[in-house]
């Protein structure tokens, strides 16, 4: 290998973001046009901007520094200028990889892990991503095979969009914002991906709510052939719950423990301040309590409160944070803070519908005050079993099993239907839905209880148009795609594989990319560390879910880190108080949005039904509060988009 290779440019490591345009002409795409794809994420990268242009290929790029201050600008090139990069995220493997590539010859001129992935793609080609421990959505140009290689990282961390457009341009970018500059962006709906909204709440992957722009789907890779203009899409990494854990339970106790530390520890290099998400929960505890043990000066640390109590997790924050002597600083939220309801969507760019979006801006907000980069506990619920609707499920599937299909459907379809909804209700008295749920299957039942608007009220919701466009389109069908590709009939394993195909890149990990960029604030997520995450889909589902505790074997592995009242009480969401707000504060707002003149207009709704939804609400008969909030996102969409 030649050992005289060496870069261009500077690089830095650096959380970034990536726009681009590829023209299979050759046609040396506009550059005013780039600048203004790049420039419209400034946020997400406040340091700084660059460009590349080579024949028809064009990258962008913006900048938030975070190691290697010193350091210059992407995209990055190899001096014998085969190889060229644009790239957003963080590599944590990237010592060992550079070792390994200078021991193969490879000179490097900088400390970024943006020049290990040019050099390690130099060496291995697109294969190279499989070597790669971290976040990232990069573009790669070769130009001695004349190919376009786009990766994602394997969980979804990071986001990547692209679109083939009518004029044989390829775009690509962090946001779809960037995407919809281009003068040939066709903002055509995708019918299909109003339905997916509706139910879920969010789009999920592929798909977009445009119909000809894509999401890159988490795992995957892109292969572009310029001379062909042939486009390969090819996973390069799935989960896999195969559990052949080898050992005792306490075995598993500590080894998770080692593990976790060392994805805590890997992620905390930095130049710049580094802090911490610190809710009071499990997950954030455990971050903290890791950081705290492997950081010789106090870890800062930020949290969000709010007034009502049933959503307020403040005292066990501070109880963390006294614990593990935290810089710590908090912020209570006014109960009537529902100013960024308005302005939500112009951070998202599609339908989005997870309220948290609210206070996931405002801890976001509030820890850039003292920080660059802050570490959270997203993913550990989805990987370690700790939904509280995961052991609903897993009651409904023990009462599955004792009934045949034959009667089982029959007899529980008939008892969902008679029996009176009651949201108002203890959960456990609930038994309207979980009736319906046993007179499912698996994959339907889970899919039924995660709807924002199940199927029945889509009937309602949708015209007759909307429906007939649809052609009985089922969001259901997403679902009953994946678990084709689970690969396991353990029910634990197959929700959790689920939920990691949907609602984690979908939902979670839309919400604080978007809330944390929005501020230049990168966020590190360790427990969604794909080494740490495969390990522990080898450890038995029982160790996760142990009747009716979620995160056993985690909470266990804590004992002695963190006191018990915050391992074991129980489980708060991280909400806002939608059900008042539109009774009250937002009672105008909500109908104005809901029954606006867009709303009516758009063809895609029943008037009446709309009506139904805020008087029912409103008067206390039902709690409608999530549906109304979609559709208020949703109306919020139509505006931006006309």
């Amino acid at each position: 290998m030649n050992a005289n290779i060496m870069l261009k440019k500077r690089g830095k490591k650096r959380m970034c973001g990536i726009a681009g345009i590829i023209n299979f002409s050759g046609v040396t795409p506009d550059k005013s046009l780039l600048t203004k794809m790049t420039n419209i994420i400034e946020h997400r990268g406040p340091d700084g901007a660059g460009d590349y242009f080579s024949g028809g290929v064009a990258f962008g790029h913006r900048r938030l520094s975070i190691i290697d201050i010193a350091g210059g600008h992407q995209p990055m090139t190899t001096s014998d200028e085969r190889v060229s990069i644009s790239y957003n995220g963080e590599i944590y493997n990237f010592p060992e990889l550079r070792e390994e590539l200078k021991s193969l010859g490879y000179i490097f001129n900088t400390s970024s892990d943006t020049e290990v992935i040019l050099q390690a793609y130099h060496a291995w080609g697109p294969k190279s991503v499989e070597r790669i421990r971290g976040m990232f959505a990069y573009a790669i140009h070769d130009k001695a095979n004349n190919e376009i290689f786009i990766a994602r990282d394997r969980l979804g961390i990071k986001p990547l969009f692209y679109a083939m457009l009518a004029d044989n341009n390829f775009v690509f970018g962090s946001e779809l914002k960037s995407l919809a500059l281009h003068p040939n962006f066709n903002k055509s709906l995708r019918t299909e991906s109003i339905e997916e909204y509706f139910a879920l709440g969010y789009v999920p992957e592929p798909h977009t709510i445009y119909k000809n722009v894509m999401k890159l789907e988490p795992g995957h890779t892109l292969l572009i052939n310029l001379n062909s203009g042939k486009i390969e899409n090819n996973q390069y990494w799935d989960i896999d719950f195969n559990e052949n854990y080898v050992g005792s339970f306490d075995d598993a106790s500590h080894e998770l423990d080692k593990r976790v530390e060392e994805a805590v520890k890997i992620r905390m290099r930095a130049d710049v301040p580094l802090g911490a998400f610190l809710s009071g929960g499990v997950d954030s505890s455990a971050v903290v309590a890791n950081m705290a043990r492997n950081n010789e000066d106090p870890v800062n640390t930020c949290s969000i409160g709010f007034a009502d109590p049933k959503f307020d997790e403040a005292d066990y924050a501070q109880q963390i944070a006294e614990q593990y002597k935290t810089n710590h600083q908090s912020k209570v939220i006014d109960p009537n803070d529902y100013s960024l309801v308005d302005s939500l969507m112009d951070y998202y760019d599609e339908p989005y519908a997870d309220s948290s979006a609210l206070p996931t801006f405002r801890v976001c907000e509030l820890a850039r005050k003292k920080v660059t980069v802050a570490l959270s506990g997203d993913g550990g619920d989805e990987h370690l079993g700790g939904y509280r609707r995961y052991k609903l499920h897993m009651f409904e599937e023990k009462m599955r099993g004792m009934f045949p299909d034959a009667i089982r459907n029959p007899l529980f379809g008939f008892l969902g239907n008679v029996y009176p909804k009651a949201d108002w209700a203890p959960r456990v008295f609930r038994a309207k839905t979980t009736f319906q749920g046993l007179a499912r299957s698996s994959v339907e039942s889970y899919f039924h209880g995660v709807s924002i608007f199940k199927p029945e009220m889509r009937s309602l919701l949708f015209s007759q148009s909307m429906k007939s466009e649809l052609q009985d389109y089922n969001t259901l069908e997403v679902f009953k795609k994946h678990a084709e590709n689970a690969g396991t009939d353990d029910p634990l394993s197959l929700i959790q594989y689920l939920d990691i195909k949907t609602y984690l890149p979908g939902d979670i990990l839309t919400k604080v990319d978007r809330a944390s960029m929005a501020h230049s604030l990168e966020v590190r997520v360790p427990l969604l560390d794909h080494e740490l995450v495969g390990w522990i889909a080898t450890l038995p589902p029982s160790y996760k879910l142990k009747g009716s505790e979620g995160k056993y074997i985690f909470k266990k592995s804590l004992e002695g880190q963190l006191p018990h009242d915050i391992l074991y009480r129980p489980k708060m969401g991280f909400g806002v108080p939608l059900a008042s707000w539109f009774r009250n504060e937002l009672k105008d707002k909500i109908k104005d949005s809901v029954l606006s003149e867009q709303m009516l207009d758009s063809g895609y709704f029943d008037p009446a039904y709309l009506e139904r939804l805020i008087k029912d609400h409103q008067s206390g008969l039902r709690d409608y509060s999530a549906s109304l909030w979609t559709l208020m996102m949703f109306r919020q969409f139509l505006s931006r988009h006309s």
